[in-house]
């Protein structure tokens, strides 16, 4: 499978915003789209994760994107640990 060009118009729009760029807005838009974990998207922007988390809450308003669906089962987990506890 050949490797996907990117369009050479957002360049300009890049340059200014550093190195990486690019494969920063790339994976943030990705993770916000909850196509791939805050994990992958750290791994593919090539940040730590603290750097990745600084960067969206700096260029998006916010770090984590808490998928509502991931909320509920967490909250169904805590649940049904806590019914396990005497």
């Amino acid at each position: 499978m050949p490797a996907p060009t990117i369009n050479p118009d957002f360049a300009p729009v890049l340059e200014p915003l550093g190195s990486g760029a690019g494969d920063f807005f790339l994976a943030a838009s990705l993770y916000h789209a909850h196509k791939i974990s805050f994990g992958s998207a750290v791994a593919l922007a090539g940040l730590g994760y603290e750097e990745f988390h600084y960067r969206l809450k700096e260029h998006f308003g916010h770090g984590l994107a808490i998928d509502d669906e991931t909320v509920r089962e967490d909250l169904r987990l805590v649940d049904e640990l806590a019914e396990q506890c005497p």
